[in-house]
């Protein structure tokens, strides 16, 4: 991934930064853009996992929607060129500020969250004079089997509307003249990368929708979320999600109707492996039972370790092939160097400030350039200046 003239240019670099490899980036949406335009399937990018600006401006010429779950992200998308009738804003506490933000650019679609929220929409709608399109985002209590933090379509969830309450949601829409009901939306969570979870949704979808057709609901739209994961263990041998699996489950077990449209939100699967993390040694602590890597980049630069306990494959880019791999001695023998095992830690006031431990890595030293890869999603835009440090910068590949 980082040839000998990439990291001669690193050396020369400020460090921390986001390293962005746009052809990673470009080759990704190709393949998203090819398996979901087969089936007519609508991609919105899922704002949340990277609002760089050269990145949605990639993603934007792609012709694919923005997902959007804050005021913020609706301007930004609609700033950045994705047409107001491709964004949907979902989101489970919408302010009113924000809501009649997305009511004044008339975008595509809400995905409601709550019974009250759709009575606040109504009422905020009507005091403008329009009416807004809705999706309600329903809990099908599908089990995503991921990390419990990015679970987010089961009954204990905070977000979406449990099945039990379809009869109040009923109520609710025919009570709301200023509400156009469009259609479900169903997020089950995030790095989900066995089909069969998605193919369990279908059957759910295929359930609810029956439901709202017998209670008198046209279902225009099948919003079924994202949640696509990637792989972090090997970024350069598995680059890509698998895009052709994930959409063929959706066209073989999801129930269409004529004129219907489907739509994704995917966010992860179009960017986690176009960013890595590059940093710094500052110092090696060497002691009796751990050996420690003190890094310039730290929980402000990329929290996820910390938060979810995420793991990103970590390479020191500074020990060549010639120190890291099999050398060959005088007389032709293969040679190995020891690897050696390093916490790889930031240097925030905090003890969970650890990207993580027993990182086995060549000998390494101060000035040494630490890669942490698939950094793409959730990465540069969940960065923060606490303890009042400098804002990571963001360097891109070809320039």
């Amino acid at each position: 991934m980082f040839n000998t003239n990439t990291i001669s240019r690193f050396q020369q670099l400020e460090t921390p930064f986001y390293y962005y490899h746009l052809d990673v980036l470009r080759n990704t949406l190709d393949a998203c853009r090819a398996a979901s335009s087969k089936h007519g399937f609508h991609v919105h990018y899922a704002m949340k996992a990277n609002f760089n600006p050269r990145v949605l401006d990639m993603i934007k010429a792609y012709g694919f929607g923005a997902d959007c779950v804050s005021g913020n992200e609706v301007k930004a998308a609609i700033a950045h060129g994705f047409g107001k009738e491709k964004v949907v804003f979902a989101g489970v506490g919408k302010s009113d500020k924000e809501i009649n933000l997305a009511l004044d650019e008339d975008i595509f679609c809400f995905n409601a969250e709550s019974v009250q929220e759709l009575f606040v929409i109504d009422e905020l709608a009507r005091a403008k004079s329009k009416v807004a399109k809705i999706a309600i985002r329903i809990n099908p209590n599908v089990d995503a089997h991921t990390h419990h933090f990015i679970t987010t379509g089961l009954d204990e969830n905070k977000f979406g509307i449990n099945t039990w309450q379809l009869p109040e949601v009923a109520d609710a829409l025919r009570k709301c003249p200023n509400l156009q009901f469009l259609g479900i939306h169903f997020h089950i969570g995030s790095q989900i990368t066995d089909m069969e979870v998605y193919k369990n949704l279908c059957n759910r979808i295929n359930e609810i929708q029956d439901w709202f057709e017998d209670h008198g609901f046209a279902v225009k739209v099948l919003n079924t979320g994202g949640g696509l994961g990637i792989d972090y263990h090997h970024p350069d041998t598995n680059g890509i999600s698998d895009f052709e699996s994930y959409f063929k489950v959706f066209k073989q077990f999801l129930n269409v109707r004529p004129g219907q449209e489907v739509h994704f939100e995917l966010g992860r699967a179009l960017v986690g492996q176009c960013a890595t993390l590059i940093s710094r040694v500052l110092y090696v602590k060497n002691g009796q039972k751990k050996n420690f890597l003190v890094l310039d980049a730290g929980m402000t630069e990329l929290i996820r370790p910390m938060l979810y306990q995420a793991y990103h494959l970590i390479e020191n880019i500074s020990r060549g092939e010639s120190e890291v791999g099999s050398r060959k001695s005088e007389v032709g023998k293969e040679l190995t160097q020891d690897l050696i095992k390093y916490d790889v830690v930031g240097p925030i006031c905090e003890s969970t400030d650890c990207f993580q431990k027993d990182v086995e890595l060549p000998e390494s030293f101060r000035g040494d350039l630490i890669a942490v890869r698939t950094a793409g999603a959730y990465g540069e835009v969940m960065a923060s200046s606490y303890n009042l440090r400098d804002r990571v910068s963001s360097v891109y590949s070809g320039e």
